[in-house]
């Protein structure tokens, strides 16, 4: 079997077996990036959070509970929480950020605060740790790009 029939085998069976979200964009030295559309996923997924969180609140009031849709609320909001995290850390943090940089301890000190306020995001209801999340991806952008996102 030839190099490329087995390349084709590998591919077309990991597509069957891992089907699902693939990002496009890797750790490969491509020097493609696109910073702008990674902080807008960021804010979009802080929008899903703020209404999942503000959902569980409002499930968790009627009588009788609907237990299906407070599970699915709950890790809506886990899973968008981890997806803020790992583009924190696998893009920003590991591509982008760069070490002895201007800025780069302040970008860091930032990133690292994002991060744990996605945990806490997960952990929680709380709505004021969701707009703690929007208003340090403000920050960052500012630092990052020297205003916010959009303006």
């Amino acid at each position: 079997m030839t190099h490329a029939k087995c390349l084709w085998m590998v591919l077309t069976l990991s597509a069957v077996l891992f089907p699902g979200t693939l990002y496009a964009h890797c750790e490969v030295p491509c020097g493609i990036y696109g910073d702008e559309a990674r902080v807008a996923t960021i804010s979009e997924h802080i929008q899903t959070i703020e209404k999942a969180m503000a959902q569980i609140s409002e499930l968790e009031t009627k009588t009788p509970v609907n237990n299906n849709q407070l599970v699915r609320w709950v890790m809506t909001k886990e899973a968008h929480a981890e997806k803020i995290q790992h583009i924190v850390s696998q893009y920003f943090m590991t591509q982008r950020v760069k070490p002895g940089e201007e800025k780069t301890a302040a970008m860091l000190e930032v990133l690292h605060k994002m991060l744990v306020v996605a945990m806490t995001c997960k952990q929680s209801t709380d709505l004021h740790q969701a707009k703690e999340l929007r208003r340090l991806l403000e920050a960052f952008e500012m630092l990052y790009f020297g205003h916010a996102h959009g303006k």
